[in-house]
Formats: C-alpha cells, structure tokens, sequence
C-alpha cells in the first residue's frame, strides 16, 4: 500500500509501512508502480500517472468549519477526542470532541517566526535554539527569541486543551510534544487518518 500527502512544498509517502519524502520537482516525475492513494494540499500537483488517486472525497467528516484543508481532515480523522497539532511550516491546531470537529486555528510555524525577526532588524537574524529552557528567563538574543516564540505557542496550546489529550505531528510535533505531559508524537497521524478513510470505502 502506498500513501501520499501532498504539502506545498513536498510529498510525503508511507510504502509498506516505510516513510520517505520528495521535493516538488522530485514528484513531478515520480513514478509509482503501485496505486498511490493521495491527498493534496498544493494546487499545482495534477498527476498524469493513473496510479495516482485522489481520495480526498472519501472522508466523512463532521465540521462546520468552512474551508478546512484536506490535510487537517486527515490529521483528525483517526481521534475521537483531543486536540491535534500539526507543527509544520504553519501550525494547525483542532479540537475534536465524540469524532465532531469543534473548530481549530493556524498560528505561524518556527520558520515563519524567524523570518519575521530578520525583517525587523538584522540583529535578530539567529537560529532557533531547539534545547531552550523555560524555567528561567533568556540571556542572550537568540535565546530570547526562542523563549519568545516557544511560549506564545505552547501557552496558546495549554489555554485550549485543559485536561485533554494533546496528538502532535509535523515537522517540529516531537519538539512541542516534550512540553507538554498529556501529549502524544505520532509521525504518521495523516496516514492513519487516510488509511482509516480507504478501510471505511472499501478499498482495503
């Protein structure tokens, strides 16, 4: 089985219970010798291959949210309560309660933030510091900015959950995840929601 999720800059894959990821330019002329099951964020991604099969259709999903990504449906598909975080190039959080979808909202991802500091003024043009500390107050720029950037999105975090359990995934999920004790990383939580939408077909 071979799944893909299609994001705007790469494709991520799950073949036979084993990840690897493509560029765009790489995907544009990937060829799987398998149907390839995929959802798709990205507007420009029109395979010619037949192989490739949209099954963004194949998610009933309750939500009164307008416009939601087909990739947020699919991070939430396999929860039946808590709140999901895809930490990414932007960050998607949702809430979903008894397998209804509560709403959600995005905030900026590290990449983002950091950009926004070297638009400001060259002198905050640092590296994220990953191994920040939050028990104590920053000393220095970069670790200022860190503190800055970690807090607003953990705190954000913190306020919606209360009790309940926290499903990270994306990119930086495993960072934000060790700030949190009712939390759970789970790489492949797109993939679970996309395999449990083929099972629910039919398909598998």
């Amino acid at each position: 089985m071979l799944l893909c999720d299609v994001g705007n800059f790469s494709a991520k894959f799950l073949e036979d219970g084993k990840f690897f990821s493509l560029n765009f330019d790489e995907l544009k002329n990937y060829q799987p010798t398998q149907n390839a099951y995929y959802i798709s964020v990205n507007s420009k991604f029109k395979p010619q291959n037949s192989k490739f099969i949209d099954i963004s259709g194949f998610f009933e999903f309750k939500t009164k949210y307008i416009g939601l990504g087909i990739d947020r449906i699919a991070g939430c598909y396999g929860i039946d309560n808590g709140i999901v975080v895809d930490a990414g190039s932007a960050i998607t959080v949702d809430i979903m309660e008894d397998e209804i979808h509560k709403g959600g909202y995005i905030l900026p991802g590290i990449g983002a933030y950091l950009k926004a500091f070297r638009d400001i003024s060259p002198a905050l043009n640092f590296s994220f510091n990953f191994d920040i500390h939050l028990d104590s107050l920053p000393k220095n720029t970069q670790n200022a900015m860190s503190y800055g950037v970690i807090t607003s999105i953990i705190l954000n975090i913190k306020n919606l959950s209360k009790n309940k359990k926290i499903y990270f995934t994306g990119g930086n999920g495993e960072i934000f995840s060790r700030y949190f004790e009712n939390s759970i990383f789970d790489k492949n939580l797109i993939f679970k929601g996309m395999k449990k939408a083929l099972i629910q077909k039919g398909v598998l």
